[in-house]
């Protein structure tokens, strides 16, 4: 595995079609465990209007062979700032992009979006149930009362 971004001078790509999400081997093959990131400030435009829009995203997964380098996976999620779908589409392309290209054994992804037009949209995926034996903890996002 030769990463693309890791140690190199990178820009933020222009879509997330050419983004290139790099995976590293795990350095805990055959423990299972979580990994969790949470991005506060992710951004990404109204297909239709242009707006900006606003989410927390939480991503869990229990990693099997390999886990998502960290700074290619900050430049994917960068990479949706000027690029146009509803809130459904970036949670769930997300969630689906990770499970496919990395083949954890379970993947979660949480999108807690903020309001535009006085209503909030909370999108969430996972790629089935939840392995026996691993702490999963609550996402820890509240619902909508100014979420802070």
């Amino acid at each position: 595995m030769d990463p693309v971004y890791l140690g190199k001078t990178s820009a933020l790509p222009t879509s997330p079609q050419e983004a290139v999400l790099d995976y590293v081997p795990n350095p805990r093959a055959g423990t299972r465990y979580l990994v969790r990131f949470a991005a506060p400030e992710f951004t990404s435009l109204c297909p239709i209007t242009g707006a900006p829009d606003f989410a927390h995203l939480v991503i869990d997964y229990v990693p099997r062979d390999t886990i998502v380098e960290s700074k290619s996976l900050k430049l994917f999620l960068g990479s949706f700032r000027n690029h146009g779908a509803f809130h459904e589409d970036c949670t769930v392309g997300i969630g689906e992009r990770l499970f496919r290209e990395m083949a954890p054994e379970w993947l979660r992804i949480g999108g807690y979006w903020y309001p535009r037009g006085g209503i909030p949209i909370d999108v969430f995926w996972q790629s089935g149930a939840p392995p026996e034996g691993v702490w999963i903890p609550d996402q820890q996002v509240p619902g909508y009362r100014g979420r802070g």
